[in-house]
Formats: structure tokens, sequence, C-alpha cells
């Protein structure tokens, strides 16, 4: 590979979705797009420059930009952060959500949808206490493939065995062959939708709580600033914002801020001073 096709390959991955790849992933552009070459019958990555520099075509681009992307997920990834939503977090939007009964949920570069689907099914097993209640969770990514699969929603044995509580294993999938296809009442609470962290929020709508886990580590200072700048408009003032284990908003952002007692999770900033029902406030160490 050409260290000018290099560096072009990285502007424009950059330039696309925010990724930012350094000198060092050489290796993983050319494994990476030489199939893409391949699938659209040029020669190799020199062609590939070319015809991405004269053509844009669409297809092109966006098999280009899935190629790169990292879709690592995979089912209550952590753990501590779901346990959080079932205990802290769901109690206190049944609280304050209490006339309206309507919560939104945001599952952000949200990749083959292990993520959404494990809120589904907390939200699933909480049973008849939200009947009436209207659940809304929206899964959006860049990559139209990976949405593709989480859409299907069939996962093999080693993506099922990451995380996934057998319990819930036998109670919602159905094995096929050496696949397994996780239930049509569980993959109805999820809608998906292709959408690129870089643009604005605003054909998204307002969400109670967004879960942008293990993305920003990819982005460099200024844009995962933006980011969650974009974030804090198209978020509730009493909403939660959940990040990854190595992501903060310290240094980052001033709309943010720590929820006390729960690492991870966010607030906008000064809304942990307003009213909160008595047993949230203790939930929290208030």
């Amino acid at each position: 590979m050409k260290p000018e096709d290099f560096a072009y390959f990285c502007k424009l991955i950059l330039d696309r979705s925010g990724l930012v790849l350094g000198p060092d992933k050489s290796y993983l552009i050319e494994s990476r797009l030489t199939p893409v070459a391949r699938r659209h019958n040029l020669g190799g990555l020199d062609a590939l420059a070319t015809a991405l520099r004269q053509n844009k075509d669409a297809k092109l681009l966006r098999d280009f930009t899935d190629a790169l992307m990292t879709n690592e997920s995979f089912f209550f990834r952590d753990t501590k952060p779901f346990d959080q939503f079932r205990e802290v977090v769901l109690p206190r939007l049944l609280t304050t959500r209490a006339t309206s009964k309507r919560v939104r949920i945001w599952s952000a570069a949200c990749s083959t949808g292990q993520e959404a689907y494990s809120l589904a099914m907390i939200l699933k097993e909480q049973g008849a206490k939200l009947a009436g209640w209207t659940f809304e969770i929206v899964g959006t990514d860049i990559s139209h493939e990976v949405l593709a699969k989480a859409q299907a929603g069939v996962y093999t044995q080693f993506e099922v065995q990451r995380g996934l509580p057998i319990q819930f294993l036998v109670k919602y999938f159905k094995q096929d062959g050496d696949k397994w296809q996780l239930a049509q009442e569980i993959r109805n609470m999820v809608q998906f939708r292709e959408f690129n962290l870089l643009g604005e929020l605003t054909g998204l709508g307002t969400f109670d709580v967004v879960f942008c886990r293990n993305v920003l580590i990819y982005f460099d200072q200024k844009t995962k600033g933006a980011i969650l700048e974009r974030i804090a408009k198209g978020l509730a003032p009493d909403g939660f914002l959940y990040l990854g284990g190595a992501e903060t908003v310290l240094g980052v952002t001033e709309k943010f801020e720590p929820l006390s007692g729960h690492r991870g999770i966010y607030a906008l900033t000064n809304s942990q001073s307003a009213a909160q029902p008595p047993a949230f406030a203790r939930a929290v160490g208030a």
C-alpha cells in the first residue's frame, strides 16, 4: 500500500465517521480493505484508492466505511451497567415518567444489537410491573451491514455465550442449526436505524437514557466533545448517559457530570440538584 493511499484512507474514514487510525494501523487497513477491492472488481488497494477519489460511488463508500468500523459487542457487556439500569435508573424513570408512562432509550453505535436487546430483555422481565407503559428502544449505527444482522437477531454459539445468562438463552432464543434466533417479541421491542454520530440528532428526537458505551475511545478529543454536546441536546433534562469504563466526560465537556455513587453514569450538569424522589435520593447516596 502506498503511503499516500494509506494517508488518504485514514483521512476519508476520519471525515466519514470520526474514527482515528494511526500509523500503526496499516495492516488493519490492508486486511480489511482488500476484500472490499475484490468485491468491487478492483485490482487492489491502489485501484480502490483511485476509485474512491474519482467516483465517490455510494455503495463503494458504504462498503469502505463498514469494513473499517470496529464492531465489538456482546450481551450484558460488563454486567454492572445493566444492573444499574435495572436497580437504579429504571425505578427512577417509573417515578418521574408516571404521568406519561413513556420512556425512550438510545443505544448509540449499537453494532449487531446485543446491547439494545439486553435492555429489551431486562424490560421484558419486569412483566406486569410495566403494564400500560411504552418503552421505545432505538439502536443506531453507521454500518449498514451490522444493522442488518441486528435486525435479523440471529447469533452464533460464540456470541450467545458472551455475557448472556443461560436462563435468557433458554427463554428468549431458539436454536436453528449452529445459530440462535432471538424471539420475535424481543426483536419487536427495538427499532434499528442507520445514523452517523457526527450528524445532528434532530431526527432522532429526545431520549431519557442514552447508552454510548465504548464508542468515544475511537475518536479524538475534539470529536468526543462535539458528540457529547449533541447528545446533551437530545437528552431529557433529567435523563441519563452511560459511557464505557475507559471513557469519561472530565476534560471533554462541561455538559455532563458523573452521577454520584454510580461509575459510568452521567447526568446533565446541575440536573442532580433538582428535586428527586426520596427513594432515588437514597439509592444514589444523596
